[in-house]
């Protein structure tokens, strides 16, 4: 297949999941939240829909223009490890991959099957020579080259069996916002989407606040309160009830909103349910501060992106194409290789 041909494919994939009936949208998404109860009908959705952005012919025409793509060279195999902490997570590897040609072997996590072989089965159908270039291994043995995806401790594990080949491998990362202050009730709403949004699954969700002072945390717990909705999941009201709990029995400082817990640290990850804060004192030291620890974070967030190279709140979880994770030019890397 041509480069071009590979385009046309993945726009007719995005043309796909824009066009599901209720029908076909309303079993998918049966099958991927009896798979993981995490992955409820709205998150699925909205995985979907963000798929759906990448696959609009405008998008991915301009995302390979930057790049000198040949179609003669021989394709190389692939081993893509996914992540299964939201839905499809794993695709843009699986199209990085494909975009540029090669062959893609695929190891899924047990939390994500559904999505992601649904999605490689409709491609299938629409362009039928990527059969061949597709295949779901549970041992990825002896590939060319590898994309991992996993926390600290598997990324040990995958330097050990894979550190001799050309690879990708990626730690665990997330995402953090600062606050200046002056933050609206609308600005606190965006943010919550930042938080909320796939429970906090992400790695692009903020798990850790940046603030000038405590007052501002009322408000925003006061502005967030439409996002009540979250305890109707049972394993994420279960996190909050034991996050809780613990830090009552312990005695330890806290805010709580009935479904998110505030707490200061100086720890990057919080748990499910709660967000860790802390204070900063000026911009320089805050900007020295996340400079140290840029290699585990994957976005920094603040209203209209005041704060240096940050994103807008409400937009953790819109992705473009070379918003790559870990900053990590997968397209290039896949490129370069001999």
């Amino acid at each position: 297949m041509e480069l071009a041909e590979r385009i046309h494919a993945f726009v007719q994939l995005g043309e796909k999941i824009k066009n599901l009936t209720s029908e076909e949208f309303e079993n998918l998404t049966w099958r991927v939240e009896n798979n993981n109860s995490w992955f409820t009908p709205d998150h699925t959705k909205l995985a979907l829909n963000g798929l759906a952005s990448f696959l609009e012919r405008s998008a991915l025409e301009a995302w390979v223009e930057e790049y000198e793509i040949n179609d003669e060279l021989a394709p190389k195999e692939i081993g893509v490890l996914m992540a299964g902490n939201i839905p499809a997570v794993g695709f843009h590897d699986l199209l990085a991959v494909l975009i540029t040609g090669h062959k893609a072997a695929v190891k899924l996590s047990s939390s994500d099957t559904i999505l992601i072989k649904w999605l490689v089965n409709e491609l299938i159908q629409i362009e039928d020579r990527f059969a061949s270039l597709i295949s779901f291994e549970e041992m990825l043995k002896a590939k060319d080259a590898y994309i991992a995806t996993g926390s600290d401790n598997s990324a040990r594990y995958f330097n050990y069996y894979f550190g001799k080949y050309p690879s990708i491998i990626r730690k665990n990362r997330t995402s953090i916002a600062t606050l200046k202050g002056d933050e609206t009730v609308d600005d606190f709403v965006r943010l919550g989407n930042d938080i909320f949004q796939y429970y906090g699954l992400g790695c692009r969700n903020v798990s850790k606040l940046f603030i000038p002072n405590k007052q501002i945390l009322q408000s925003m717990l006061d502005a967030m309160d439409g996002f009540q909705i979250l305890s109707s999941n049972h394993k994420y009201i279960n996190n909050y009830d034991y996050n809780k709990s613990i830090y009552l029995i312990n005695g330890e400082d806290h805010l709580d909103n009935g479904f998110l817990i505030l707490k200061e640290s100086t720890d990057l990850v919080s748990p499910i349910s709660v967000v860790y804060f802390e204070l900063y004192d000026d911009l320089d030291t805050l900007k020295s501060h996340l400079k140290i620890i840029e290699d585990k974070i994957q976005c920094v967030l603040s209203s209209n992106a005041w704060f240096n190279e940050s994103i807008p709140f409400g937009q953790a979880q819109c992705p473009k194409l070379d918003d790559y994770a870990d900053g990590v030019d997968t397209v290039q890397f896949l490129l370069e290789l001999k």
